[in-house]
């Protein structure tokens, strides 16, 4: 039987637990008076059996599967030639590989090698067994906690109780899931960035103003510089998403404010959907409409009115993420606005202020923090943008203001630097984590400075 099957049968048995529990409650405070004899619901009867039954039989799958594949591995080193032992531990790891994919592509008749076909002819009774002991084991004890939990159902048994706090742990669980994922990321890439720093220093890091991350596989190769200096790519960044940002904060504001305060309900109910169709364009598209049709134009402009425009500039890149991350500021600012009491509307109209100074003085005031959260997620999305830079911006590391000119970003520079095979005991590779890390604290910096300017603003209007 397939995991999947064994899988689904183990949440069948505990829907069917459920139903059964329930109806065990019902018949219990039936003989007592009933249901309000019972500490808990019948549902929550219910539950509790059905709990005790899945879980359990749930942790054997999962436990089983993880241990498996070692276990069938260690019991198959007997069935593997002396000669194959002796090629050490490699060749037994191909060897092994070899008779899983014969077994899994079902041709073991086909093997000429009697050893070989021993072999495999080993593996596959194995995981038979395992899977037969498998779904003994997991019903065996699915129904035993089935029973078990059956013979609690009594008045007295606080059912909820026992629900609630494993409803808790797994919140709690799922809690934990999360942030101990973000640290694991976060060690994860420190420690990869501590091995580059060993090599390449940290203040040349920050402070070298050239990127040529060319390592010399040989001591003869020509065209290995080897610089690792990240400025050109920090400034890159701040650029692009500065310009990203003239665009898309102004637009996507304005948008909001017209949205939530002027446009009436028919134009809202119109317009708020087709501006958010911009934030589910791929970027791949925004990128082919950057290099195929704004840069060119740009390029186009700058030369009738004398300017030197690069085919890939910081200004063709940065105009079209602002326009893919306007529906990030409008959307999130209209939802804020509107959640504005209409109170502190009408008590500034009663004061005498017209529409627009009540959307000035007061609205905008008071959707303040929201408005920098939105705002705040839009610098986040414009400098963790990658397509959009590579397609417009292009590679060039190049320390410059100018944005006619062509630029590349922290991200872009760490695709491409784990792009195609590398071996991550070099400088090349390593230096993506680098970059990843100085990428962290930016990110960090601006949610404190964020979370500072809500919090000033929050304490004047609550």
């Amino acid at each position: 039987m397939s995991t999947t099957t064994l899988f689904l049968l183990t949440i069948g048995l505990g829907i069917a637990s459920y139903a059964y529990g329930r109806s065990r409650a019902y018949s219990v405070a039936k003989r007592h008076g009933g249901v309000r004899a019972l500490h808990s619901l019948p549902s929550h009867y219910g539950m509790m059996v059905a709990l005790w039954c899945a879980l359990p039989a749930l942790a054997i799958i999962i436990s089983w599967k993880i241990i498996e594949p070692s276990l069938i591995s260690n019991m198959l080193d007997s069935a593997i030639p002396q000669a194959i032992h002796d090629g050490g531990v490699e060749a037994v790891k191909l060897y092994k590989n070899d008779i899983g994919n014969l077994v899994d592509s079902e041709k073991i008749a086909s093997i000429d090698n009697a050893e070989k076909k021993l072999a495999a002819e080993r593996l596959t009774n194995l995981r038979s067994t395992s899977a037969l002991a498998l779904f003994v084991l997991a019903l065996t004890v699915a129904i035993a906690g089935a029973a078990l939990a059956l013979r609690k159902i009594k008045p007295e048994t606080r059912a909820r109780h026992k629900v609630e706090r494993v409803v808790k742990f797994f919140l709690i669980s799922c809690a934990s899931l999360a942030i101990l994922t973000t640290i694991g990321i976060v060690f994860s890439v420190l420690f990869e960035a501590t091995r580059f720093f060993q090599e390449v220093g940290f203040l040349e890091f920050v402070t070298g103003t050239k990127w040529s991350p060319q390592t010399a596989i040989r001591a003869d190769q020509v065209g290995a510089s080897g610089s690792f200096g990240a400025v050109p790519l920090f400034l890159g960044t701040l650029l692009i998403s500065f310009i990203a940002m003239l665009v898309a904060v102004p637009f996507g504001l304005m948008s909001a404010i017209y949205l939530a305060e002027y446009a009436s309900r028919p134009v809202r109910n119109i317009a708020k959907p087709l501006l958010e169709i911009l934030a589910g364009i791929p970027t791949v598209v925004y990128g082919f409409f950057a290099a195929l049709t704004v840069a060119p134009a740009l390029r186009s402009v700058g030369e009738s009115i004398g300017l030197s425009v690069s085919s890939e500039s910081a200004l063709a890149a940065g105009a079209v993420m602002g326009i893919m991350i306007i529906p990030f500021v409008s959307s999130l600012s209209d939802d804020v606005i509107t959640a504005v009491p209409q109170s502190m509307r009408d008590g500034s109209y009663g004061l005498g202020a017209t529409k627009s100074e009540t959307v000035r003085k007061v609205v905008i005031p008071a959707a303040l923090p929201g408005i920098v959260g939105g705002v705040l997620l839009a610098v986040s999305r414009a400098i963790g943008e990658t397509m959009i830079v590579v397609m417009a911006a292009g590679l060039a590391a190049n320390m410059t203001a100018n944005p006619l000119e062509a630029v590349t970003t922290v991200t872009v520079q760490i695709v491409t630097l784990l792009t195609g095979d590398q071996e991550f005991d070099s400088a090349k590779t390593l230096a993506a984590f680098a970059l990843g890390l100085m990428l962290f604290v930016v990110t960090l910096f601006l949610n404190i400075i964020a979370l500072h300017v809500v919090r000033k603003y929050r304490e004047q209007y609550e």
